[in-house]
């Protein structure tokens, strides 16, 4: 169902047809970008976090790793990641396939500044063997009320 939310999301948009599905898992950054035919780090990592005032989502680049200070000064509080369950329950996609668009709860999302680097990304789909190609500019546009940060290091 996560996919068909997503490629009616991008219908609405004119872009449904910008969706690329695989015939293998891209449920992982190594694998999507071998799916996709990429470098790890141009895709967009979809990270699920708890926080005081409820969850919230941050897309990084995949080479990076969260900043623990970083990420307490931003949003107060320690990195906690959300369960499984909790992640299906709040985006409404299964964990590989998390994305920061078609969401089943209004979740904040912030855009990490590691994914500036690159003219495109690619974020998934909604499920464990998709993606679609966006410039950060796009991504941020998708992404009603995002927010730019910068909590990730690159590892």
């Amino acid at each position: 169902m996560s996919l068909a939310s997503v490629k009616e999301f991008f219908h609405n948009l004119g872009r449904e047809n910008d969706i690329l599905e695989f015939p293998v898992s891209s449920a992982t950054v190594a694998l999507a970008a071998e799916a996709v035919g990429t470098e790890p780090a141009r895709i967009a990592k979809t990270l699920s976090f708890m926080t005081p005032d409820g969850p919230i989502l941050v897309v990084a680049a995949g080479d990076t790793k969260v900043d623990n200070r970083k990420f307490k000064d931003t949003f107060h509080c320690k990195a906690t990641f959300l369960t499984p369950e909790q992640v299906l329950e709040y985006t409404g996609h299964p964990v590989g396939g998390v994305c920061p668009f078609a969401l089943a709860t209004p979740v904040p999302v912030f855009l990490d500044e590691s994914l500036r680097r690159f003219e495109t990304v690619f974020p998934a789909a909604g499920s464990a063997n998709s993606a679609i190609e966006l410039s950060p500019a796009e991504l941020e546009g998708v992404c009603e009320g995002s927010r730019w940060v910068t909590v990730c290091k690159i590892s």
